[in-house]
């Protein structure tokens, strides 16, 4: 199986859904005459047209809104954000209308279009640029929010979302679009709402999503070396979850942990934490435990990033404390 960056797993997808269906098409800042912030969409002004590849001003309210029409009127847009923190925007599009539309019109308008773009820090970029929006929109009725962790998940995922009748959004992060991983050369989709055990164990479930199940994956390798064995499950999708592959790992594990990048307060780790005590309270060996930011904008320091971000120690810490028997 060949190896490829996310960016390229992420161009791949989109050409491919473009080439299949006319009605797809891509707009934001700087997505065709620059290929792209990220370069996520290089070449695909070159083969699909300035009619299909659109760049667009600085107006990330009025764009969303023009791909709300759009997905009303027989299209399927895939709107980028160049990053979810300008997502704040076009909030009043994505949650009032996309997200509602269908409901409004009594079942007469559908919105098939996808949200995508990074969320979530990526370094240096201080409070208004590291925020993390996954909890915010999942708590809308109506959209579906799917967390890209590897260049797999990122074609198979992002191809079913521009398929979906329904509005999806598609996270992804700055610093993942280097990286590589292997992806079919045939095509493939991969269903929303389906989680994946990434990694079997016996002693504890972690669950996480995103580019923080890195930080999963390095405190399980961690724990492996001193006997303890973690099952990995990667969420993929916090709107709608799957709630049974969870509770399923819990039942064996008897303890879980969540890895989130995101506040506290609101989180999907609070959500899986009450869900997970209702299904299967009478399975749990210790009180679950969620390992997220600190409760505070993100500084520009570095010393204030490493301490507001979850980490591989604070991770084995936390498993330790569900896991002791002494």
């Amino acid at each position: 199986m060949r190896t490829i960056q996310f960016r390229e797993a992420i161009a791949e997808a989109m050409s491919e859904e473009m080439r299949r269906d006319p009605n797809v098409i891509l707009m934001g800042e700087e997505v065709a005459e620059y290929n792209g912030a990220y370069k996520a969409s290089k070449g695909m002004l070159d083969e699909f047209g300035p009619e299909r590849v659109l760049d667009t001003p600085i107006s990330e309210l009025g764009f969303a809104g023009i791909g709300v029409g759009a997905a009303m009127n027989g299209l399927r847009p895939i709107v980028e954000f160049m990053t979810f923190n300008f997502s704040m925007v076009a909030i009043d599009q994505i949650v009032n209308n996309a997200a509602k539309m269908y409901q409004m019109s009594g079942g007469q308008f559908n919105v098939p279009m996808v949200f995508r773009g990074p969320t979530a820090s990526a370094g240096q970029l201080a409070a208004t640029h590291s925020q993390a929006f996954e909890s915010w929109y999942a708590n809308c009725p109506g959209l579906k929010v799917v967390v890209l962790a590897d260049p797999y998940d990122a074609k198979g995922l992002l191809k079913s979302a521009i398929r979906d009748d329904d509005p999806v959004l598609i996270m992804e992060s700055e610093q993942m679009y280097g990286d590589k991983g292997e992806v079919p050369e045939e095509e493939y989709l991969l269903p929303i709402g389906k989680a994946a055990v990434k990694r079997e164990g016996t002693d504890v479930t972690l669950v996480s999503f995103g580019k923080i199940l890195k930080t999963a994956f390095a405190a399980a390798d961690e724990l492996e070396k001193d006997g303890t064995s973690c099952e990995v499950i990667d969420l993929r999708s916090v709107r709608p979850i799957d709630y049974d592959t969870i509770i399923e790992s819990v039942k064996k594990t008897n303890r879980m942990v969540v890895v989130e990048e995101a506040w506290p307060l609101g989180a999907i780790a609070s959500e899986l934490t009450y869900m997970v005590q209702k299904k299967a309270f009478d399975y749990l060996d210790s009180p679950v435990v969620r390992v997220n930011t600190a409760d505070t904008p993100m500084g520009y320091s570095p010393v204030f990033v490493e301490e507001f971000l979850p980490n591989p120690k604070r991770v084995i810490d936390a498993v330790k404390s569900v896991t002791y028997t002494g």
